[in-house]
């Protein structure tokens, strides 16, 4: 078994990075430090790895966006495994393994000879994730925070915070659209479409908390268009997974994902990378991934 560790060295801290490097030269397996330099690189080094033909486990060593170039690079391939080393601030798919769990996965030996499970994937318009993919006004305030903190005076969450007043108070919350999923068809403003193969996005939010990742079902939530006033009433509830207690303001669908069409280009986001089209075709992929995890750790909701 051979492994591969993929290094965001931007994600993190510098002396986070120089403490894993350490943990991975004191193992006692054949291993391989890939360092990635620029987008992409981390889906071609998976996929070159996977595509070895050799039993391998990949380490996606960064963030969110580093897993989801992993992802895509070992998708097929049943003789490759992924998982998710958190040097990021998000790390959103960690989060089905219990939300406390998250330095569970900096444990490399932990990792070495772990469980894993075949996830499901989500592909929208060719790009592949493994957790959540969402379009509207979430999916704006997730793609804007990365302009609003390259300003000086403006980083972390109060980027984020940035975001969400812009695009809630001073932009259109929702958006004309076409929505397909399931015997679902709607044609209308909607606020949120979330199609839902793990269970957290957005640094927390939590919009359906009974789903499973490995079960072939998507979960998909259409949040039709409401007043500033019910969005801020309504989204703490829908980070808890109250959606239910919303039926005329969110439809809930199981199936095998939704397409979403608008009037102008609509920006979704996959596992928080972007992807812009006027038409959204999410769906379940044929493709999985396997995904290793400490031993211990379950990825069931806790009741």
């Amino acid at each position: 078994m051979k492994h591969v560790f993929v290094i965001n060295p931007t994600a993190g801290k510098k002396r986070s990075t120089r403490a894993l490097v350490d943990s991975i030269q004191a193992l006692d397996v054949p291993y391989e430090i890939a360092f990635t330099e620029k987008t992409g690189d981390a889906w071609r080094i998976a996929q070159s790895a996977a595509e070895s033909g050799e039993d391998v486990r990949i380490y996606a060593c960064g963030g969110d966006g580093t897993l989801n170039e992993v992802v895509n690079g070992a998708a097929g391939f049943a003789n490759a495994a992924v998982t998710n080393v958190p040097l990021g601030t998000g790390n959103d798919f960690l989060k089905i393994f219990g939300r406390d769990n998250k330095a569970r996965f900096s444990d490399l030996r932990a990792l070495l000879d772990g469980p894993q499970a075949a996830m499901d994937l989500i592909d929208c318009n060719g790009r592949l994730g493994i957790d959540i993919v969402c379009t509207g006004v979430d999916a704006r305030i997730a793609v804007d925070k990365d302009t609003y903190k390259a300003l000086p005076p403006v980083s972390g969450m109060g980027a984020y915070i940035l975001s969400l007043v812009v695009n809630v108070l001073f932009k259109h919350i929702a958006v004309p659209t076409v929505v397909d999923c399931g015997d679902l068809h709607y044609e209308g403003e909607t606020t949120i479409v979330c199609v839902c193969s793990g269970r957290y996005y957005g640094g927390g939010f939590m919009p359906v908390g009974d789903n499973l990742p490995d079960d072939g079902v998507l979960e998909t939530l259409v949040v039709r268009k409401v007043s500033r006033l019910t969005f801020f009433r309504l989204v703490g509830r829908y980070a808890k997974g109250e959606y239910r207690q919303f039926p005329e303001l969110i439809f809930h669908r199981r199936g095998d994902g939704a397409t979403v069409r608008g009037e102008q280009e609509l920006v979704a986001v996959v596992d928080g990378e972007p992807v812009r089209a006027k038409e959204l075709n999410i769906r379940l992929s044929a493709k999985k991934v396997n995904f290793f995890y400490p031993a211990g750790l379950t990825y069931a909701p806790v009741p």
